[in-house]
């Protein structure tokens, strides 16, 4: 019997690890929502086409407020963390469109 509990674990063990390797597919939601200029402000371009790959319109347009040094912990997190294709060089494009997008939603938060 003693032979029999840890070879039992040891398969069970084997059949979840197993389990974990196998691939996994994720259906995304089909938003074909293209993020729009600021009327007097920045550009949409960059967060269209570093962003939009990911992120639907609708789920960026919801976030709370957030500061500009937020934000910029955010983009280089998407980076780095994620592993996200953004461009450095449109960093401070897509937090200018950030920030801008969110100014009419109360109060900017200090810092």
């Amino acid at each position: 019997m003693r032979i029999l509990v840890p070879a039992a674990v040891l398969g069970l063990s084997l059949l979840s690890v197993a389990g974990l390797s196998a691939p996994v597919a994720i259906a995304l939601p089909d938003d074909p929502t293209e993020f729009v200029d600021v009327p007097g402000g920045p550009a949409a371009e960059a967060i269209n086409n570093n962003c939009r790959a990911c992120h639907s319109a609708s789920m960026v347009l919801t976030q709370p407020r957030l500061t500009r040094s937020e934000w910029t912990a955010e983009v280089v997190k998407m980076r780095h963390v994620y592993k996200a294709p953004v461009d450095p060089a449109d960093d401070a494009a897509i937090i200018d469109w950030l920030m801008a997008m969110s100014e009419g939603r109360g109060p900017a938060p200090a810092g």
